[in-house]
C-alpha cells in the first residue's frame, strides 16, 4: 500500500511538471556569451500559449548591477544602453511616491531596508559568491553584496513550484533565476497568473540543458520590461508600460 502512495505521488507529480510542453525555440547571441532564448509553449490541455523570453549568463564572467532610476526619468533600454550592460529587466516593487518597497542595496551601499512582508519572500543578490537568490530569512548583511533587490513571491525552489501561488490573476510577468550549474538568468513572460509561471518555469528544458532551481518573481504587469543587446550591436527589447524605480543589469565582471 506504501509502494503505491508513493507511485501516486510520483505521477501527481509528473503531471504537474507536465502543465507546459514546448513548442518551439529560438536562440541568438550577445556579447560575453550571453544567450537570448525565445520559447513558446503550450498548455497540455490546448487552453492557451506562452511566449517567455530568457536572458541566460554564466555567472563566472558576468554579475548583476542594481541600477536606479528615481524619478523614473529613464527607460529601460536608455539605462542599459548608458550603462553599457549585456541585458537588462525591470526591478521590484514602489510605492506612490517612488520608493523601493524592500531590501536595496546598490555598489554595495544599502538604499532601503529588508522588510518582512508576505509578497516579498525573496532577495536577489550578487556577490563574490555569484548570483543567488534567497529566502528574505536567509539574507545576512555578513555577506559582502554588492547588489541586491528584495521581491517576491518565490516561484521555485529546489526546481519545484511553491505551492499556495495565485492561479486567479494572469498578467505579464517577469522573473529572475539561478540553475544547478554555474548559470543564472531573467526572464518575461507574456500573461500568466504566479501559479502558471512557477508551473512553466519547472518545465525541462525551458533554459536549454539548464535546470532552473530558484525563482523570484519581480514587479511585472505594467512594470514588466526586457532588454538584451544583440552580437550584431543591436538590441531586442520589450518595452515598460509606466516609469519604473529600478532596474536589474547584467554586466562583464
Amino acid at each position: 500500500m506504501r509502494f503505491k502512495c508513493a507511485v501516486f505521488l510520483l505521477a501527481l507529480a509528473a503531471t504537474a511538471q507536465a502543465d507546459w510542453t514546448i513548442l518551439s525555440t529560438a536562440s541568438e547571441p550577445g556579447r560575453n556569451g550571453l544567450v537570448h532564448r525565445h520559447v513558446v509553449l503550450e498548455n497540455t490541455d490546448g487552453s492557451g500559449r506562452v511566449n517567455v523570453d530568457l536572458a541566460v549568463f554564466s555567472t563566472k564572467s558576468c554579475t548583476l548591477r542594481l541600477l536606479q532610476n528615481d524619478g523614473g526619468a529613464d527607460s529601460l533600454g536608455a539605462m542599459m544602453r548608458h550603462e553599457k550592460c549585456l541585458a537588462g529587466i525591470n526591478g521590484g516593487y514602489f510605492d506612490e511616491n517612488f520608493a523601493p518597497l524592500g531590501l536595496r542595496i546598490v555598489n554595495g551601499q544599502m538604499i532601503a531596508p529588508l522588510q518582512r512582508a508576505r509578497l516579498i519572500t525573496g532577495v536577489l543578490t550578487a556577490s563574490r559568491r555569484g548570483v543567488q537568490i534567497v529566502r528574505s530569512r536567509e539574507f545576512s548583511r555578513r555577506v559582502e553584496v554588492t547588489a541586491a533587490i528584495q521581491c517576491g513571491p518565490f516561484l521555485l525552489d529546489r526546481g519545484q513550484p511553491i505551492g499556495g501561488l495565485n492561479d486567479s490573476r494572469p498578467a505579464r510577468r517577469t522573473f529572475a533565476a539561478t540553475t544547478s550549474s554555474s548559470h543564472a538568468l531573467i526572464g518575461v513572460c507574456s500573461d500568466l497568473s504566479l501559479a502558471e509561471l512557477a508551473k512553466t518555469l519547472a518545465t525541462p528544458s525551458l533554459a536549454d540543458d539548464l535546470k532552473i532551481e530558484r525563482a523570484l518573481n519581480l514587479d511585472g504587469g505594467s512594470s514588466s520590461a526586457f532588454w538584451f543587446a544583440r552580437e550584431n550591436g543591436s538590441a531586442f527589447a520589450i518595452s515598460e508600460d509606466k516609469p519604473v524605480r529600478d532596474f536589474v543589469g547584467i554586466v562583464p565582471k
